[in-house]
């Protein structure tokens, strides 16, 4: 598996669909930035580009485009909630070093 996505995770992003009328689809991007070099980017998508990595729990999908798929392969997708608040995380085993809230990192 490349990627996986939590039941957490695909509750909520089921949540989220069904409260804005969109698909529940998931999209993960890498993006250069942040304050590690590489930022996570989460956002709903309408379909799955053709050549997307796809997974899927619960009818829920991920989709993450080839170049970042190869930043996160083998890692998960997670929905936490603490007092701090709550977001998407990634348990990123490709990450060499990462910042203190999570949302960027190294390779």
């Amino acid at each position: 598996m490349d990627i996986d996505l939590t039941p957490s995770a695909a509750a909520r992003v089921a949540k989220i669909a069904e409260k804005t009328g969109k698909p529940a689809i998931l999209r993960l991007a890498i993006d250069g930035g942040g304050c590690a070099g590489f930022q996570y980017k989460f956002e709903l998508a309408d379909a799955p580009a053709e050549d997307d990595i796809i997974a899927s729990r619960d009818g829920v999908t991920l989709v993450i485009d080839p170049i970042s798929i190869d930043l996160v392969r083998g890692g998960s997708v997670d929905y936490v909630e603490s007092l701090g608040g709550a977001a998407f995380r990634v348990t990123n085993p490709q990450a060499a070093s990462g910042c203190g809230c999570g949302t960027s990192f190294s390779v």
